[in-house]
């Protein structure tokens, strides 16, 4: 009997690590005020693999909500993100102080955002909630006022959310600027069914040290890219507030939640100066996406070029730099799934990728149509979308169009929400001239017709940046 119990035991351990891995443990919808610790705590989120950032919301306090909206809005291009919905609060009477810090922090690239299309936040939450189903934490990084007006607005989210959490001062709470931004709505959203936890940050002690800044520029994520680049800008120097740890608590208890402890509502780190270095090393691993165990079988994809065929090992390095290890790992497993090394494979990778990127989700998420038809070599594009996407046929995710007229396109339904995505038309009509004019030379039983093919496809892939070569469009 108590052989059995072990077993069970292992069986339950073992069930939480690897079961349903495509399936993300927390849910969130992120209410921020535009302080310059919300956007490294959204970044955080947004990097981790386990954490799916439903949307997010803007509300005025640290910053006004118009400002906010463009922040969030540059933060998520920037990261390739465009289809993570953001949504305005314009039901907050704050008058935002507009701190001059937060006011001057670039959170992404200049880019055309038109504010007058963004969502009132009630209306496009009620449109998530619509179709999906899964219990949510609602995170507060500035006031409470927006969760307050989409719970009163929405009455079925408070059967859905699963918690509240809001990052602010601790036990004194009351004296901190969150509070202050809707003291009335505050004091109801904490008197209410849902469960509250109020996250504490650091105060004393630094997150961000010499060393910890310096371990972040060695991150090959855009995430931590994003990060160091605000470390380096002259906005910070001398700002002692940038340099603490504040809004990043809520991401790291998330994650973490071990170390830290309750006292009621309040959450807060077991021990600061002694475990310092530990939410260091740890907000580190969020911003690599280490944070959920991404293949099933085999537990890395090398990357040590001697482990693949001569004629790879030249490019290993370069196109793991240049395209990400998640295009690198997709591109292998297309390939061997393949059976050969085909440019329409590791078209389909890099498409499916960039609707992963696009969506802000990870694999099994989404449905696929494919447009590429069911004859090679265009429809060679199907197994690089069923790879990079997770959505296969055995997953009843992946369906291939029927159309007579095929194209190198796919069509990516999230949360009802629908994308076309197509290679553009020169890059298209360049791929097939080639491989027409490599088949009538040499012809299809040739092994110089493959091993020209084969060549194509290492430079299409070393060469195409999938930021660059598709048109995105949204379907409605």
């Amino acid at each position: 009997m108590k052989r059995i119990i072990i077993i069970l035991i292992s069986i339950t351990i073992n069930l939480v690590v690897f079961s349903h891995p495509w399936k993300p443990g927390h849910y969130v919808i992120i209410d921020t005020d535009g302080g310059i610790d919300d956007m490294k705590a959204i970044t955080m989120l947004l990097a981790s693999p386990d954490v799916r950032v439903l949307a997010i919301t803007v509300s005025s306090g640290t910053l006004n909500k118009d400002t906010t909206y463009l922040k969030v809005r540059s933060l998520l291009n920037s990261f390739y993100h465009e289809g993570v919905p953001v949504g305005i609060n314009r039901n907050c009477n704050f008058k935002s102080p507009d701190f001059p810090v937060a006011l001057k922090t670039e959170w992404g690239g200049k880019s055309v955002i038109h504010i007058e299309d963004a969502q009132d936040c009630v209306g496009l939450i009620q449109a998530i909630l619509s179709f999906e189903k899964t219990k949510i934490s609602f995170i507060c990084l500035g006031g409470m006022t927006t969760v307050n007006n989409v719970l009163t607005e929405i009455p079925v989210l408070k059967k859905q959310l699963k918690e509240i959490i809001w990052s602010s001062e601790g036990v004194n709470y009351e004296n901190g600027f969150n509070y202050k931004i809707d003291i009335p709505t505050a004091k109801k959203v904490l008197k209410g069914d849902i469960p509250v936890r109020i996250v504490r940050g650091l105060e004393k002690e630094v997150l961000y040290d010499k060393a910890m800044i310096k371990a972040l520029a060695e991150i090959p994520t855009i995430y931590a890219e994003r990060i160091t680049e605000f470390f380096k800008s002259e906005v910070t120097k001398g700002h002692i507030y940038a340099y603490s740890g504040n809004d990043e608590m809520v991401p790291l208890f998330l994650h973490y939640p071990d170390l830290f402890q309750s006292e009621g509502k309040v959450i807060e780190i077991k021990s600061p100066t002694k475990n310092i270095q530990i939410l260091r090393e740890n907000t580190l691993r969020i911003l690599s996406g280490e944070t959920v165990v991404r293949n099933q079988v085999i537990k890395d994809i090398p990357t040590t070029p001697s482990f693949y065929a001569a004629d790879i090992e030249p490019f290993v390095a370069d196109i793991i730099k240049k395209h990400g290890m998640d295009e690198w790992t997709s591109g292998v497993i297309a390939n061997e799934l393949h059976r050969h090394l085909g440019v329409f494979a590791i078209i389909g990778v890099k498409m499916g990728i960039r609707a992963r990127e696009y969506f802000n989700t990870g694999v099994d998420e989404f449905k696929v149509n494919s447009l590429a038809g069911a004859v090679p070599p265009l429809s060679c594009m199907n197994d690089g979308l069923q790879v990079s996407t997770g959505a296969t046929p055995g997953h009843g995710l992946l369906t291939v169009s029927s159309d007579s007229v095929t194209r190198p396109a796919g069509e990516f339904t999230y949360l009802n929400r629908k994308i076309r995505i197509t290679l553009k038309p020169e890059i298209a009509k360049k791929i097939s001239s080639e491989l027409k004019e490599i088949n009538f030379i040499y012809g299809l039983d040739s092994n110089i017709y493959w091993e020209l093919v084969r060549k194509n496809s290492v430079k299409y892939w070393l060469n195409l940046d999938r930021h660059d070569i598709f048109i995105i469009e949204e379907i409605h």
